[in-house]
């Protein structure tokens, strides 16, 4: 029986245009009375997230930052945060190279020095907390960093800076998280360690959750879940090592199958 569904969003559960399928929530919210407990597991700013889903923010858990945060009742119950000293490192390296643009991810906010417009347009329309600072050295010394995010001007990113940094950048966890975006993390955060820290408090085994997914970042989530799909738009690679499949997220894959589900 299934208790738990984890789905990735961009790409996934929201439609082309990072519009929201309007029976998402109804859908939520007739999971939960089934005793299921719906989790967005997102590349996505925790602060973003909660506002994204704030019609069934006490019925939901979330997954933040691709597997840096975990958040349920209230409260944050898994943080796999990037050591300080490593992001100046990798800041370093992010910044000499031509067409990237780095996004410091901690808790609570977002920050970048970098004043590009079109980068500034795509934090504004994925980020709800965000500041711009003139260095790094700026930002707040208390905040906790998750993640870099970092934006592609050259797409699809898998063929430029998703090529370029991680023979760069040692230590770290260098991942393509979309078509235009990739994350540099602490090599053991994930979706599926933020996802195992979930089922553990929970009490949800493997075989009782579903999950969806369509890029590589989402590997070890689904993997941890008994029943995957991924959709039709999915990546190759991902479609390799998942058999499940929904259909695209312009035609509601995963909301078609959650229906079937409730």
């Amino acid at each position: 029986m299934i208790k738990l569904v984890a789905s990735d969003l961009d790409g996934t559960l929201l439609m082309p245009g990072g519009i929201m399928p309007e029976e998402t929530f109804p859908l939520i919210e007739r999971l939960y009375a089934r005793g299921i407990i719906f989790v967005p597991a997102s590349g996505r700013q925790l602060p973003n997230l909660k506002k994204l889903f704030a019609p069934v923010l006490g019925k939901i858990a979330i997954i933040a930052e691709n597997g840096g945060l975990a958040w349920f009742g209230g409260e944050t119950v898994f943080s796999d945060p990037t050591p300080a000293e490593s992001v100046e490192y990798a800041l370093g390296i992010i910044e000499k190279t031509e067409g990237l643009h780095p996004l410091l991810s901690c808790v609570d906010c977002a920050y970048y020095t970098d004043g590009f417009a079109p980068f500034e347009e795509k934090i504004a329309a994925s980020y709800t907390a965000y500041k711009r600072v003139d260095g790094w050295a700026d930002a707040p010394k208390e905040e906790t960093a998750l993640k870099i995010s970092v934006w592609d001007e050259v797409t699809p990113c898998a063929e430029h800076g998703g090529k370029i940094l991680p023979p760069l950048i040692k230590g770290l966890r260098t991942m393509v998280s979309g078509r235009d975006w990739l994350d540099v993390s602490s090599p053991t955060a994930n979706k599926g360690e933020a996802l195992g820290a979930l089922q553990r408090r929970l009490g949800i085994a493997r075989g009782e959750c579903m999950g969806f997914g369509d890029h590589m970042n989402d590997a070890e989530l689904l993997q941890r879940c008994g029943e995957a799909y991924v959709t039709a738009n999915a990546f190759a690679g991902l479609k390799e090592m998942i058999s499940g499949r929904v259909a695209s997220n312009a035609e509601k894959g995963v909301i078609e199958k959650l229906k079937e589900l409730v």
